[in-house]
């Protein structure tokens, strides 16, 4: 199904479009052009390794002694993505708060593509022109802001990209590096705790080339472990009620069912019709399914209770603020520059994105260029926002192999089988390496 940005498919259907189009990157780790070694779990990626402009040491725009400003283009139509806007502005908030970074106030220059490629591509152009750097922006038409940064390698991109091509820029820098694969270690949890379940296993995934392809990777990393996929249809993004397929799960003898591949609005219709039908097999969400609305909108907790949650991040809308002080920092700010706003992942990779950008800036010294961050961002060899995200390598592009395993009791996110969130891994289970896809 096709649907322009401006053509006549209605609010919803062109919502539930962006929903299933970004479903993989919910999870934090995008599909992306690298060859790979999947025995080896190791990438053949060798990071940025193309020289520095030299033009970009003289490059200063965007920067004052006082001031430094980043352009964040976002789709924010709809409130889709608002939250990669808002979690950038936070970040910057906080910085400014405490000082600036070396002593100069982050100002986010923030955008509005209207889930159009056009403006997305005019934007960024506009920004490269006098913004410091692309910082935190998330947006489903970042293909074309990619033409404007592949021709402008002086300029620093820190985002989150969904474009394929442009997270494998050499000025583009992730927090939540993407890899053609999936983690193993959660598949290995399940499988450990479930040996006879996976070999009944299902899956639903959204019938778009993005939510697919990441699906064919975690299928083939669940082959290797010896699961058996005897259900996994693709689903229309239009399509509200899964009775039926509810219905085909359970005539085909499925014992756990995963979904990872889901956003929460999806996953909560499905909870739905798992309980219409009295159907219960081993539920297993995601990173796109954590969300306040989840355990409302699934029908309360008596429906959701007992289903398990895999994500490469802290429970960071407020579960482990105790013994993570960064989620408390995080959504103490978030509140500060929106009140009331409901974080979301879209909000978390705003605000790692800016941290990540900070760190780089201020060991670019007093008198920075665009190519002294973009020489310190290609040092940053180990990335976690204070513990917010497994560790990952944002100088080479490796993606982290860490994750968290929660458990719904009592319509509440509560870790299970976790190592302490206090000891020196700060709760995140590394026990298996990173799936590279074939």
């Amino acid at each position: 199904m096709h649907v322009t940005a401006h053509g006549a498919g209605s609010t919803r259907r062109r919502t539930g479009l962006a929903l299933g189009l970004s479903v993989l990157v919910l999870a934090g780790t995008l599909s992306v052009g690298w060859s790979a070694d999947a025995s080896a779990g190791t990438s053949s990626t060798s990071g940025s390794t193309k020289p520095i402009p030299a033009s970009a040491f003289g490059d200063r725009t965007g920067i004052t002694a006082h001031s430094v400003s980043v352009g964040n283009v976002s789709t924010l139509e709809f409130g889709l993505f608002k939250g990669a806007a808002v979690g950038t502005k936070a970040y910057a908030a906080y910085a400014n708060a405490h000082g600036g970074i070396n002593g100069r106030k982050m100002r986010v220059d923030s955008g509005d593509d209207k889930y159009s490629g056009a403006p997305n591509k005019q934007l960024t152009q506009a920004d490269v022109q006098k913004d410091f750097a692309q910082v935190g922006g998330f947006s489903l038409q970042d293909s074309y802001g990619e033409v404007v940064l592949a021709a402008n390698p002086q300029v620093p991109n820190v985002t989150v990209s969904l474009d394929l091509t442009a997270g494998n820029l050499p000025n583009s820098f992730s927090p939540a590096p993407a890899a053609n694969g999936w983690q193993a270690g959660p598949l290995a949890y399940f499988k450990s705790k479930y040996p006879n379940a996976i070999k009944h296993t299902a899956a639903l995934v959204a019938d778009q080339p993005s939510a697919t392809s990441k699906w064919n990777a975690e299928k083939q990393a669940m082959g290797t472990l010896g699961y058996k996929v005897v259900y996994d249809p693709a689903f229309d993004i239009t399509q509200t009620d899964f009775n039926q397929n509810v219905i085909a799960m359970r005539n085909t003898g499925v014992k756990i069912l995963f979904l990872e591949q889901m956003p929460e609005n999806y996953a909560a219709a499905v909870v739905k019709a798992l309980k219409q039908q009295d159907f219960h097999p081993v539920l297993v969400l995601g990173g796109s399914t954590y969300s306040e609305a989840l355990v409302p909108d699934s029908g309360g907790a008596p429906a959701i209770n007992g289903s398990f949650l895999a994500q490469n991040t802290a429970l960071y809308l407020g579960e482990d603020s105790s013994a993570i002080p960064a989620t408390s920092t995080f959504n103490t700010w978030v509140q500060k520059v929106s009140p009331g706003f409901k974080p979301d992942l879209y909000t978390l990779f705003g605000w790692l994105s800016a941290q990540l950008f900070a760190q780089a800036l201020k060991a670019a010294g007093t008198n920075p260029s665009r190519g002294s961050e973009l020489q310190q961002l290609r040092k940053i060899t180990s990335f976690s926002g204070g513990n917010l995200v497994g560790t990952a390598n944002p100088a080479k592009k490796v993606p982290t192999n860490c994750y968290i395993i929660a458990k719904i009791v009592k319509g509440k996110f509560q870790r299970v089988d976790d190592p302490t969130v206090n000891g020196p891994s700060h709760g995140f289970r590394c026990d298996k390496p990173f799936y590279y896809a074939k």
